[in-house]
C-alpha cells in the first residue's frame, strides 16, 4: 500500500479534508504540518508544528481549499519539518468532481 494513489471529491468539506491530510497551505506558499485541529462551530483553530495558530472558516471555495486542491504550494515549511513521505503522499492525491471519497463526518461528532 506504499505508493497508493488517493482520490477525494473536489468540493469536500474543508475541515474534513485538512483533518484527513493534516496539511495547511499558508498565504506565503508554505505547506505546514498540522499538530492539532479544534472545530468550534463554523470555524476551526489549527495549530501547526511550527507553533502558528490559525483561525479558519469552513468554506469549500476558500483560498486554502483551492490551494490544496490545485496544489499551489511553493515549498514545505522549514520550521514544521514536514516529512518527505507526507509530501509524496500529498503529491499522489487527486481531486475529482465525479470520483473519490466524500469524507463523511463520523456519527459520534
Amino acid at each position: 500500500m506504499a505508493d497508493a494513489t488517493r482520490y477525494y471529491r473536489k468540493n469536500v468539506d474543508l475541515f474534513l479534508l485538512i483533518d484527513r491530510i493534516k496539511l495547511w497551505p499558508s498565504r506565503n506558499g508554505y505547506l505546514h504540518g498540522i499538530q492539532s485541529l479544534e472545530i468550534q462551530g463554523d470555524y476551526v483553530v489549527i495549530t501547526t508544528h511550527c507553533g502558528e495558530t490559525i483561525h479558519a472558516r469552513n468554506s469549500r471555495n476558500s483560498r486554502a481549499a483551492r490551494w490544496l486542491r490545485n496544489k499551489l504550494i511553493v515549498a514545505p515549511c522549514p520550521k514544521c519539518k514536514v516529512p518527505e513521505w507526507k509530501i509524496e503522499k500529498y503529491n499522489k492525491t487527486f481531486f475529482s468532481s465525479k470520483y473519490g471519497s466524500d469524507l463523511k463526518r463520523k456519527k459520534n461528532e
